[in-house]
């Protein structure tokens, strides 16, 4: 590219990027638009849900490990806090993602895509679609928010360290939020300077991507192949901007739920992530506050990511998730890991709690959403990713059959679990068997959502024991 188009290039995008601000990383797909959210089907339909809960660096397996397979089995130690939702939930063990073997820092970039980004070869950062917005490109349009994305940190993160779990089907990164305030003003709170403010905000912006889409053409004739296959993907995620400018505008007119005075006030308190327990539980309130009002049907929501996943000073931990996870067989560390990994299943156990108290006409709202809580590694230490931590709950009035612990590790072991660090590890090493995917999980959930597919990345099918 000729310096003279270069600069054509740096100033249109400058120019397209000031007038949007942080929007640009939220794609909205043709699915999402809002022409139908009058349509007397979707408003008779009973919402379906979905919610991701991430947590990093994986667990001390000697305490998470379920050691019977089928409905017989005991909770482990870190899973006790879950006993009153026993019928709710279904543990795994022996999961992995194929693409994701080997790979020490992409886990949480593909928890939920499952593609091959490849950190050690140096190559081009490349990821997909991630499950949950496959299905907020179809539910999506029926609620305020297609999707709603929450974490630990702010924003993107950067390629090979995300703080998001959601990408668009370019594979781009959607910002997650990671104060309650913000967040319940973004979705509560009364437009800044009025409906007639914020239109005329969203009038400004279709401005600039007409200017934007305009120049643009002109550009193209003078561009090489590579730079125009660039320039389109470029112009696609513009495209994306402008369907959802259009649906922002479309929502104006609609009034927000009214939120009792009491339940307003406690999340305009600002609650500090140095008290992990109370900012975990504020989270997890606003993600069910979002679903009884259904502002959204879909959820992701990073616990921590492997850079940054929270000290418990409350039960004296005073040490990073992530460097727990790097406890050289420790036991005092891994004790400690062990005592993290049971407070944050206590904070999970608390969502459980009231999704399962609140109802959803005439069933508790548990029973219309389903939640997989996980991670994308194993054993910490190493950075391996086979016999992922998984459980997934609710989902019972979707169809789904829980109260059992599916081990896929078990038909290829010898022997019944020692629970010993050694075994612990060489379960985390290579998978024990192929077909245990993640993925099929997934597909599971896109099928229950009434997403029309039949696969989802390398998925092999939806997993039988639970439909």
């Amino acid at each position: 590219m000729s310096n003279i188009l270069s600069q054509r290039w740096r100033l249109s995008r400058r120019h397209f990027l000031r007038g949007l601000g942080a929007t640009m990383a939220l794609p909205l797909l043709d699915a999402m638009a809002p022409r139908r959210l009058s349509a007397a089907a979707a408003a008779a339909a009973k919402p379906r849900r979905s919610v991701f809960v991430y947590i990093p660096n994986g667990v001390n397996g000697m305490t998470w490990q379920v050691k019977k397979s089928g409905r017989d089995y005991d909770l482990s130690p870190a899973l006790q806090p879950l006993a009153k939702h026993r019928q709710d939930f279904t543990v795994f063990s022996g999961l992995h993602h194929p693409n994701g073997l080997g790979q020490a820092h992409v886990c949480a970039d593909t928890w939920l895509t499952g593609a091959k980004i490849d950190a050690q070869g140096g190559r081009k950062y490349e990821n997909s679609i991630s499950v949950d917005q496959m299905m907020a490109e179809v539910v999506g349009q029926q609620t305020r928010f297609p999707s709603l994305e929450l974490s630990i940190s702010s924003g993107t993160g950067h390629p090979f360290g995300s703080s998001t779990l959601a990408f668009s089907r370019d594979g781009v990164p959607l910002p997650a939020d990671d104060n309650p305030k913000v967040i319940f003003n973004r979705l509560f709170g009364e437009e800044v300077g009025g409906i007639g403010a914020q239109r005329a905000r969203l009038t400004k912006r279709r401005s600039v991507l007409d200017a934007v889409l305009e120049d643009a053409k002109s550009l193209r004739l003078e561009l090489g192949k590579d730079d125009r296959t660039k320039l389109d993907e470029y112009l696609h995620s513009v495209r994306d901007v402008e369907q959802r400018t259009e649906r922002l505008d479309a929502w104006l007119d609609v009034p927000k739920p009214t939120v009792e005075k009491k339940v307003a006030e406690n999340f305009q308190k600002d609650v500090p992530k140095a008290q992990a327990g109370e900012y975990w539980r504020t989270m997890f309130d606003l993600m069910v506050l979002a679903m009884r009002t259904d502002m959204t049907r879909v959820i992701t929501y990073m616990n921590g990511s492997e850079g940054n996943g929270l000290a418990i000073p409350e039960i004296g931990i005073t040490q990073a998730r992530h460097n727990l996870s790097h406890h050289n067989g420790d036991p005092l560390i891994l004790d400690r890991l062990a005592k993290s990994d049971t407070f944050i299943m206590e904070q999970f156990a608390h969502f459980l709690d009231e999704l399962s108290t609140i109802k959803d006409g005439d069933e508790p709202l548990l029973d219309r959403t389903m939640i997989m809580f996980g991670s994308g590694m194993s054993y910490g230490h190493s950075h391996a990713n086979s016999n992922l931590p998984i459980l997934l709950a609710g989902g019972r009035g979707l169809g789904l059959k829980h109260g059992q612990h599916i081990d896929y590790n078990r038909p290829h072991l010898k022997e019944d679990y020692t629970l010993s660090y050694d075994e612990w590890r060489s379960l985390c090493g290579r998978p024990k068997d192929g077909n245990a995917r993640l993925s099929n999980v997934m597909l599971t959930m896109l099928q229950k959502m009434e997403i029309q597919t039949e696969k989802f990345v390398d998925s092999l099918g939806p997993v039988s024991e639970i439909v």
